[in-house]
């Protein structure tokens, strides 16, 4: 196999042509093989093989600096710098993460896991580079998704005054369809625009009139004229009219036509943008029936595609049916995603209501002003997105909602532990940063009834209000425990004495189990559901106060600025003598590897919770 052959970087370059065109197939096959068991985002990695494949037979690792936008895509590339061997352990705890990490191998230059980043961090490189006279290569990978994120254009701004030197944006298109006679006449173009001859001529064209009396003004004219006739016949000038040279588009999974225009746009002094085509999910035919469902895939059976496991619904599927249902009884309910309609649950939303659905694509601070424009124009809308991408829109939450007390609903899924995509997407952040914004309500259900319920109240309520809700399986248990949602009310589970254990959210499920462990160590522990972080339940603890010598709250989040911190200092401002135990995450960026494993290796679980409350009673 030549895949054996590559056992660290830059051995691609040792390869023969045959053996470099062989190598596609066996990568793929790798791929396929080893996510199958693992999961991970297959069908980006397929679409992306070859035009790795170019850029490691023209960059020298690691010397030379690629930066992966987002990174999901970043496999092949894994593989390629030596690290085939560790796939067995793909995203699993102390395994390869599932996203470029410094840690892991000089050759990753960037950590990256969230969308539009590549383009600023390599510009950052590239200027890094040029103020201390070093020569190395600069090339960032974007997709033509993350090309929708603000970050990205304000970086292709800033990239036009890199002058002297060269930075290499390749454009991952894998969703654009280009016709016939389009196609035909930008292959035509770009021949001419790409050969040697043509961007010598320009260069030194342009090099010369600079120096006369009038020469900026006749470049001015010439490029006027040249770009108003390229714009009735060649897409995407806009690039060139930020400064920077557009060359393509060009077949993505041929890789000899890539390196001569990779080697070509090296060679030319300022940012140059090469359009590549790619097809995701190439060479696995359910990936490219299906690339949305292979994007993130769980395990899977390799002839078929369909998944190993079957889980139950999730409380994603609880939030697709309320949104339905919303959508069915109040005409004024809009729904509003950030390329994540299926992921978020907004699938069915979107066939039923198309016309009050809105997908923005890759750009959380613009959905979030959005909605507040829809807010002030009579509209509900509701935002549903992923916790650790509403981190991107802090300030437009602050200022253009809360500032304005508008009525958007935040539906937050994936907040707490999300596992295996690491760091990076671990929703761990949202309780902390919403709570200290005035005006803000924040809640999280216990159940999946308590998910419906929380959601009928929000469009009832008149303000910004937000619901987090984890990831995976919703819990069916305490059905029995249906108060009605009242603003600021908690829901106390069962009474106890000396230890009361206040829980947010999914930490109900794992406080009912935890007080059986209490019971069996003879100790009468109580339950509270908290249902809301913001605002807290001051009644409750004005009366809990006198009763426990024990608080423990619960929360899946950041210990700083959390929930928890919030009932102690106010336990303490108001004359509690007890104690006050807080189990939350703690004050750190936390890795990759399976839920169950990273709550105990956080000290979260269960046994843990129970072991260290039994510690504060001195048992």
């Amino acid at each position: 196999m030549v895949l054996e052959k590559i056992k660290q970087p830059n051995d691609i370059k040792n390869l023969t042509e045959e053996e470099v065109l062989a190598l596609p197939a066996e990568i793929r096959s790798f791929l396929i093989e080893h996510l199958s068991k693992t999961g991970g985002h297959l069908a980006s990695n397929l679409g992306t093989v070859e035009l790795t494949i170019a850029l490691h037979m023209l960059l020298d690792f690691p010397k030379d600096k690629l930066v992966w936008d987002v990174g999901h895509q970043a496999y092949t590339h894994k593989i390629l710098t030596g690290r085939a061997n560790e796939f067995d352990h793909l995203r699993q705890y102390d395994g390869i993460s599932g996203f470029p990490k410094r840690v892991e191998s000089p050759c990753d230059s960037f950590d990256t896991g969230h969308s539009s980043t590549s383009l600023s961090a390599a510009l950052g490189y590239c200027m890094a580079r040029d103020l201390a006279g070093d020569d190395y290569k600069v090339c960032a990978v974007i997709g033509d998704g993350a090309l929708t994120g603000g970050l990205a254009y304000e970086a292709l701004n800033n990239a036009s005054r890199l002058k002297k030197s060269n930075f290499l944006i390749v454009l991952n298109d894998n969703e654009m369809s280009i016709s016939k006679n389009v196609g035909g006449m930008s292959t035509n173009l770009e021949r001419l625009r790409t050969s040697s001859k043509y961007v010598g001529l320009k260069n030194n064209v342009l090099s010369s009139l600079e120096s006369w009396p009038n020469g900026e003004r006749i470049i001015r004219k010439i490029r006027s004229t040249k770009n108003g006739i390229k714009s009735l016949m060649v897409p995407n000038m806009v690039f060139e009219d930020l400064g920077i040279m557009y060359l393509g588009p060009v077949d993505g999974h041929d890789i000899k036509a890539m390196m001569e225009t990779f080697n070509m746009a090296m060679g030319i002094n300022g940012p140059v943008l090469v359009h590549v085509i790619t097809k995701k999910g190439n060479g696995y035919e359910p990936a490219e029936r299906h690339p949305s469902r292979f994007h993130g895939t769980d395990i899977f059976e390799i002839e078929t595609g369909l998944p190993m496991r079957n889980p139950n619904p999730g409380y994603t599927d609880v939030f697709s049916t309320v949104m339905r249902k919303m959508g069915d009884r109040n005409p004024e309910v809009v729904a509003i995603t950030a390329a994540m309609a299926e992921g978020a649950g907004l699938k069915r939303f979107r066939n039923m209501f198309p016309d009050r659905f809105f997908d923005v694509g890759i750009a959380e601070e613009h959905a979030v002003t959005f909605a507040a424009g829809l807010a002030l124009g009579g509209r509900i809308p509701v935002f549903a997105v992923y916790s650790s991408f509403l981190q991107r829109a802090y300030d437009q939450i602050l200022e253009d909602v809360c500032l304005q007390n508008l009525h958007v609903i935040f539906a937050i899924d994936r907040a707490g532990l999300v596992g295996a995509d690491g760091s990076t997407h671990q929703g761990i952040f949202d309780v902390s940063f919403l709570t200290s914004m005035p005006n803000m309500t924040v809640m999280a259900p216990k159940n999946k009834w308590e998910l419906s319920d929380m959601m009928k109240f929000a469009v009832a309520y008149d303000g910004p209000i937000a619901i987090r809700y984890p990831r995976g399986e919703a819990y069916c248990g305490l059905k029995e425990h249906r108060a009605e949602i009242v603003l600021g009310k908690s829901e106390e589970i069962k009474a106890g004495s000396k230890v009361m254990l206040f829980a947010l959210g999914s930490m109900v499920k794992k406080a009912e189990e935890v007080e059986e462990l209490l019971k069996a160590q003879g100790i009468d522990a109580g339950i509270c559901n908290a249902r809301f972080a913001k605002p807290l339940d001051q009644a409750y603890l004005d009366k809990i106060k006198n009763e426990y010598d024990l608080i423990v709250t619960l929360e899946e989040n950041v210990i700083t600025g959390g929930f928890g911190q919030q009932v102690q200092a106010y336990l303490d401002d108001n004359g509690y003598n007890g104690q006050v135990l807080k189990i939350a995450v703690p004050d750190e960026f936390v890795r990759h590897g399976s839920v169950t494993l990273l709550f105990k290796e956080l000290g979260m679980d269960v046994e843990s919770i129970t072991q260290r409350i039994l510690e504060k009673l001195g048992k």
